[in-house]
């Protein structure tokens, strides 16, 4: 039996880096948000909106995904939908949250930019009464054009002081990372941070790995286990002390085995690996029940547990003193 449980998990401070927060939109809040909007989603009963709620693959899920997201208009709506998952990261042990968002998902259908960013941000101020330290990531969508992008990125700039990072999602398939090379150049020099997802098992992905380490300069990838196949490439990251933000419950619809032995592996020869929660929503758990399942199936030890939470705080972009007192406090519960 293992020297933990699942209250030692949620007792452990910890950094999630890796959360859609348009992928936290439970069944409740999606039917509560169309009735506030008169948006006819066609179901009318939360049974109804959870059976939805089905897919089998990345590119099914994303079909399922963007049309849920429908029901964010308004400037409230994305504020709700933050304080719903800081409320359930506070739960699980989270102190630093750096929440992806994809703007374009949103502008394309009309709603403002500025809707989105000032509801995210007011609940990001707001999290802190929960005891949650949180950061907006703004991500580029892979399957939309490099002059959307563009355009997106400029549209940001006002709001520079509100959104840290930058990232790339959707679907991977045609969409290599060199696409977006010169965004992400662009958006550098602005100032953000860079992280970028490299989905497992994707056509060229030991390619695109080595795109966004040596090309694009990321600090963090997003997902990235396929990276074990190439023992160059982890050797560079591990030295470069590379960030990987991996979602053992969202794998697991994709593969049998959650890439549990994977993240285990990488985490066994001193990589940087997180785990996070992705679009808890639709994957059925959070972080604290990522961490547990990753734990169960790989029979992980009390020390690698808190390794998994020591990593995601340091390779989180948070002020390095802040970090320092997070790991201190983590010791501390560790050694008790």
């Amino acid at each position: 039996m293992p020297s933990y449980d699942r209250p030692f998990i949620d007792s452990l401070p910890k950094a999630e880096l890796h959360l859609h927060i348009e992928g936290t939109l439970e069944p409740e809040l999606k039917l509560a948000l169309a009735r506030r909007n008169g948006v006819d989603i066609g179901q009318s009963t939360v049974e109804q909106v959870r059976a939805t709620y089905d897919f089998t693959d990345l590119t099914s899920f994303l079909a399922v995904y963007y049309p849920a997201m429908e029901v964010l208009v308004t400037e409230q709506d994305f504020h709700d939908l933050a304080m719903a998952y800081f409320e359930r990261a506070a739960a699980d042990g989270v102190v630093r949250a750096e929440i992806f968002f994809d703007p374009q998902a949103h502008t394309s259908r009309g709603v403002p930019f500025a809707s989105v960013v000032d509801g995210l941000w007011s609940a990001v101020q707001e999290a802190r009464g929960l005891g949650v330290e949180a950061a907006l990531i703004m991500c580029f969508l892979r399957d939309h054009s490099v002059k959307s992008a563009e355009e997106t990125l400029a549209t940001s700039l006002p709001y520079r002081d509100r959104i840290l990072g930058v990232g790339l999602d959707s679907d991977e398939r045609g969409n290599p990372p060199e696409k977006f090379a010169a965004v992400f150049d662009a958006a550098k020099q602005a100032g953000y941070r860079l992280t970028m997802h490299c989905d497992i098992d994707q056509e060229q992905s030991i390619a695109n790995i080595a795109t966004v380490l040596h090309r694009i300069g990321v600090e963090r990838i997003d997902h990235g286990t396929n990276i074990l196949e190439d023992g160059s490439l982890v050797a560079e990251a591990k030295e470069r002390g590379i960030g990987f933000t991996c979602c053992p419950l969202s794998n697991s619809f994709v593969t049998e085995q959650m890439k549990g032995q994977e993240i285990t592996d990488l985490l066994r020869q001193g990589l940087k690996v997180s785990v996070a929660s992705d679009d808890p929503a639709y994957f059925g758990g959070y972080v604290g029940d990522n961490l547990e399942a990753l734990a169960i199936a790989q029979e992980l030890s009390r020390e690698e547990v808190v390794q998994l939470a020591r990593n995601s705080l340091e390779i989180s972009w948070a002020d390095p003193q802040r970090v320092d007192a997070w790991v201190a406090q983590l010791e501390e519960i560790a050694a008790r």
